[in-house]
């Protein structure tokens, strides 16, 4: 059943999910047959349902804290809550979906000798001391705070990422995701982005969580899928010895504070709202922007083409149809 009439065989959890979907609609638009596993937790059905009926497209409703048995070619591993109001809401659960997520994924790579791709994130950073954050720094994590089910597990699910491609000879791909945004986003996901833009739109004040002084970097979601691809599918051999493993940080460079993205959001939308200001959660960092130097070298050059005004004025159009329709 494998690579029936060449066509590769993906599974991608967390399809239903922001970025998954949109790694779906590429990898269906290129040929791939792809199963979609997602339990509904984050993501939603709107976001998949226009290729529910594509003849290469299937879905299972699955909680990757338990085992699957598929038989695949290439496994995505997207599947997790990744704004701290939903992974907040069950902290043991995100940090099971994390660890156990990756050893029943692995398991099934391991099976199948797939190649296997880990969604990872700019968070195992921390509040970094480094600036911008390059791979080799290994972060300034707080383990016991709030958001440590998150920074923590997606930092124990790359551990054992590395420990299968060194035990069993494992071909892995794990990439270290930044802010990214773009149409599909979850409403209320608590983010900069879909917060600033929902409440714009409304014409309800902006909360902006500090000064506004701490900064983000923003890649939109198409060059964030374009080098996911490129990652995945760099030779499993090179120069005579494994492909690229990783960690690879993928994000935008251009960095931005909150304040300034905020004043971006309301200029955008035309919003008559003000600017509040509450005090900065617990473990939140100051600073995050990708060196993506890696990226450069191994996937071909690639860095994001889509600028922040042009990004957001998609971003803006879905979410202004979205409220129209609630």
């Amino acid at each position: 059943m494998r690579k029936y009439e060449n066509r590769e065989r993906i599974l991608v959890t967390g399809g239903a999910g922001f970025l998954g979907s949109h790694l779906i609609d590429r990898l269906l638009a290129r040929g791939d047959e792809v199963i979609c596993a997602d339990n509904f937790f984050t993501g939603t059905k709107r976001n998949i349902e226009h290729v529910l009926d594509h003849k290469h497209f299937e879905f299972i409703r699955h909680d990757v804290t338990f085992p699957l048995w598929v038989e695949v070619d290439q496994i995505y591993n997207l599947a997790c809550p990744a704004s701290p109001i939903h992974y907040q809401h069950d902290p043991a659960q995100t940090t099971k979906t994390n660890v156990q997520g990756a050893i029943n994924m692995l398991g099934l790579a391991k099976r199948m000798k797939a190649r296997i791709f880990q969604a990872s994130t700019s968070e195992v950073y921390g509040d970094p001391t480094v600036h911008p954050q390059q791979e080799k720094y290994w972060g300034n994590v707080n383990p016991i705070g709030v958001r440590s089910c998150y920074d923590e597990g997606k930092r124990c699910a790359e551990t054992l990422f590395f420990d299968y491609h060194r035990q069993y000879d494992l071909h892995i791909r794990v990439a270290r995701i930044f802010n990214t945004y773009g149409p599909r986003m979850h409403p209320r996901d608590g983010r900069v982005v879909s917060n600033f833009i929902v409440q714009a739109l409304r014409g309800e004040d902006i909360t902006i969580y500090g000064d506004g002084s701490q900064t983000r970097s923003f890649c939109y979601v198409d060059d964030l899928i374009e080098a996911f691809i490129r990652f995945m599918d760099l030779p499993m051999v090179d120069k005579g010895g494994p492909g690229f493993p990783g960690p690879i940080n993928l994000g935008n460079p251009a960095e931005f504070t909150i304040q300034q993205f905020a004043e971006k959001v309301i200029v955008m939308t035309g919003s008559s709202s003000r600017l509040i200001y509450q005090p900065l959660p617990s473990d939140d960092p100051t600073q995050r922007q990708p060196d993506i130097s890696l990226a450069k070298e191994y996937l071909s050059d690639w860095q994001p083409q889509v600028q922040l005004e042009e990004g957001l004025k998609k971003t803006i159009d879905y979410f202004d149809q979205l409220l129209m329709h609630e």
